[in-house]
C-alpha cells in the first residue's frame, strides 16, 4: 500500500492537477444532470426509448455475431483478466508489484462507486423487460432488483483499458487512442445489443473517467495512510544522547600498553598476548 502511488509517475505531466479537477467537474455534472433527467423522466428517457424502437440490430443484422464478441472486452472478468497478466509479467520482469497494485485500487474503487450508484437507481433494463421494451414509458420503469443505469460494461472499459493506456511505457497517446476506441465502442455495441439504454451508455462514460481520475488521489492517500499506519505500529527506539551546544567537549586519548607477560616450559620470560587498551581522559 506505501508503494502504490509510485506507480504512476508520468501522470501528472499528462494530466495537470488543475486540469484533471475541470475535467473530473464536467464528469460530475453530466453524471448528476443524467441521473436527474432519468430518475425524473425528462427528455432523455424519450431519446432512451426512441433509439431503442429505431432497433439498430435489425437495420445492420450482418454486425451481430462480431458485436457478440466484441462486447466482452467490457465485462469486469475479462477486463481483470487481461490487464492482471499484461501488468502480472511486467511485475515480474520489472520486478516490480506497483502497477499491479494500482490496478486492484482502480477495480475496488469501480466496483464499489458504480456499483452502490446501480443498487441506488434500480432503473431497468431493456433485457430485463422484455417485449415491453418497446412499449412507452419502458425506459422510466425502476425495480428493486435494477442494475441497468448506469453501464458497468462501459465504465468497466473505460477504467481497465484507460488504466493500461496510462501505466504504458511507451507509445501513450497511442494506447491513449486505442483505449478511447475500446470504451466508446463497447458503449455503442450495449446498445446495438439492446441490454442497455442510451443515457446508461453516457453515464458509465462519465462514472469510469470520474473513476480513472480518482485513482491517482485515492492511490496517495493510501500510501500516507499507509505510512501513518507504519509509523504508529512501529515501536520508539532508543534515543540518541545528545551533546548541548556550547558544552564543553573531553578528548580521550588512547594509550597502548605492552603485551602481557607469560612464561615458557623452560621458564624464558616470553611477551604475548594482545596489547591492552586503558584511556586516559584530559
Amino acid at each position: 500500500m506505501l508503494l502504490v502511488a509510485d506507480a504512476v509517475p508520468a501522470l501528472p505531466r499528462l494530466w495537470p492537477r488543475r486540469r484533471r479537477t475541470v475535467l473530473a467537474g464536467l464528469l460530475g455534472s453530466a453524471l448528476v444532470a443524467l441521473l436527474v433527467a432519468v430518475v425524473g423522466g425528462g427528455r432523455v428517457v424519450l431519446v432512451d426509448e426512441a433509439v431503442y424502437r429505431w432497433a439498430p440490430w435489425q437495420r445492420w443484422p450482418a454486425l451481430r455475431p462480431f458485436l457478440d464478441w466484441w462486447v466482452v472486452l467490457g465485462q469486469r472478468a475479462v477486463c481483470l483478466a487481461v490487464a492482471a497478466v499484461w501488468l502480472g509479467l511486467r511485475a515480474w520482469r520489472e520486478r516490480d508489484l506497483r502497477p499491479l497494485l494500482l490496478l486492484l485500487l482502480a477495480t475496488l474503487l469501480t466496483n464499489v462507486a458504480v456499483g452502490a450508484l446501480k443498487t441506488a437507481v434500480g432503473r431497468l433494463g431493456p433485457l430485463q423487460l422484455g417485449a415491453g421494451a418497446a412499449l412507452p414509458g419502458a425506459g422510466d420503469v425502476f425495480a428493486a432488483g435494477g442494475t441497468i443505469f448506469p453501464s458497468g460494461h462501459t465504465a468497466n472499459a473505460v477504467v481497465t483499458w484507460g488504466l493500461l493506456a496510462v501505466l504504458a511505457r511507451r507509445w501513450r497517446r497511442t494506447a491513449a487512442v486505442l483505449a478511447t476506441v475500446l470504451a466508446v465502442s463497447v458503449g455503442l455495441t450495449t446498445v446495438y445489443l439492446g441490454t442497455h439504454w442510451l443515457s446508461d451508455v453516457l453515464a458509465g462514460w462519465c462514472a469510469g473517467g470520474l473513476v480513472l481520475l480518482a485513482v491517482p488521489p485515492s492511490a496517495r492517500w493510501c500510501r500516507d495512510a499507509g505510512a501513518r499506519l507504519g509509523r504508529a505500529a512501529r515501536p520508539p527506539g532508543p534515543r540518541r544522547a545528545t551533546v548541548p551546544r556550547g558544552a564543553p567537549v573531553r578528548r580521550i586519548r588512547r594509550i597502548r600498553l605492552p603485551g602481557r607477560v607469560r612464561y615458557s616450559a623452560s621458564g624464558r620470560r616470553e611477551h604475548g598476548g594482545p596489547p591492552i587498551g586503558r584511556t586516559r581522559t584530559r
